[in-house]
């Protein structure tokens, strides 16, 4: 089959479309990973995605179409060191990724942890949440990779 000019100018704007849709698609990683470790986050959520530029760090903000606001804290060297969320309760398995196992055992370690809230604080990771039933509140982060110039009170 002989190529034409046409078909060949065709498959280089194909290309650079879909090099332009690849690049806006936004991408998510869970809690002490690379934001270049995609996951499905937003697709899962299916939820709406905006980026909220900070002075040392950025959040990627998403919002499912029931209104649950999960937002992930990432560095300036592209480490998720935070997570926090509101509104119906959120897969934590997924967002907090290898951290959900140490955030389980200490759960059912300490009965007194169980209940609307619990403020977990294991050296490294710290988990807080809050609420009730159709409205929970929580945040997760860990100690090491915070940047110097963000508090832990920054992380809602």
């Amino acid at each position: 089959m002989r190529r034409t000019f046409r078909s060949g100018r065709l498959d280089v704007l194909v290309g650079i479309a879909l090099m332009i849709f690849c690049a806006v698609i936004p991408a998510f990683a869970v809690l002490g990973e690379n934001v270049s470790s995609v996951t499905a986050d937003q697709a899962r959520l299916k939820a709406s995605v905006r980026m909220v530029p900070h002075q040392f760090y950025s959040v990627q903000e998403m919002r499912t179409p029931s209104g649950t606001t999960v937002r992930q804290f990432i560095s300036p060297a592209g480490m998720v060191f935070a997570v926090s969320w509101q509104g119906s309760a959120p897969d934590l398995q997924q967002l907090l990724g290898t951290y959900f196992d140490e955030l389980e055992s200490a759960a059912t370690s300490d009965p007194s942890r169980r209940g609307r809230g619990m403020h977990v604080d294991d050296g490294d990771l710290v988990v807080d949440t809050g609420g009730h039933m159709r409205f929970v509140t929580g945040r997760a982060f860990l100690r090491s990779k915070l940047p110097a110039q963000v508090a832990s009170d920054d992380i809602r």
